[in-house]
This record gives structure tokens, C-alpha cells and sequence, in this order.
């Protein structure tokens, strides 16, 4: 059985620190990108502050790496007026 072997790495998007888990070669030619919110924040991404992505590994280089893709997913999925609506029901504060 092949072992798989993650590389880490850590961006900060918004002020969320977030840690990127990424491997090759993980599944039947795939790539796996593993996205977590380090407090478990909510992302554009994922409602839980964790998402797993497979995807092809010419993907990742198109956009120049891991970091770079995960930067593009945040950046796009942030256009949503689900999320944009969330996100400011968070920051704003609640006295309930």
C-alpha cells in the first residue's frame, strides 16, 4: 500500500489563519487538498472550517500551486450572496 505524503502549509485569509494539507498522488490520479480553518471558522467554502477537494493535479499547476488555488476558491466562493449575507450577520453583534 502506497503512503501518502502531505505537504503544509498556512495562509491567512480575512484574518483566519488556515492550514492547507495537499498530496499529489492520493486517489486514482487525483490530488487532495485538504482546507481547514485553524479555530474551525467558517469559510466560504465550508459552513464546519474543513473541506476536502480531489481534483487533478495539472489543475493545481495551472494556477501555481496549492496555496494559489485555495487563494482562487476563497476569492470566488466569497462572491456568494449566501456567504456575504453570513458573514456580516457574524461580525455584526447580537444581542440575543
Amino acid at each position: 500500500m502506497k503512503q501518502h505524503i502531505y505537504e503544509i502549509h498556512r495562509l491567512t485569509w480575512q484574518e483566519i489563519e488556515i492550514e492547507v494539507r495537499y498530496c499529489r498522488e492520493s486517489f486514482a490520479g487525483y490530488a487532495h487538498i485538504e482546507i481547514e480553518s485553524v479555530c474551525r471558522s467558517p469559510l466560504p467554502v465550508t459552513e464546519t472550517g474543513y473541506r476536502s477537494h480531489f481534483t487533478r493535479p495539472e489543475v493545481i499547476a495551472e494556477y501555481g500551486g496549492p496555496l494559489a488555488l485555495v487563494e482562487a476558491m476563497l476569492a470566488a466562493y466569497a462572491k456568494d450572496k449566501n456567504w456575504r449575507q453570513s458573514e456580516t450577520e457574524r461580525k455584526q453583534l447580537s444581542l440575543f
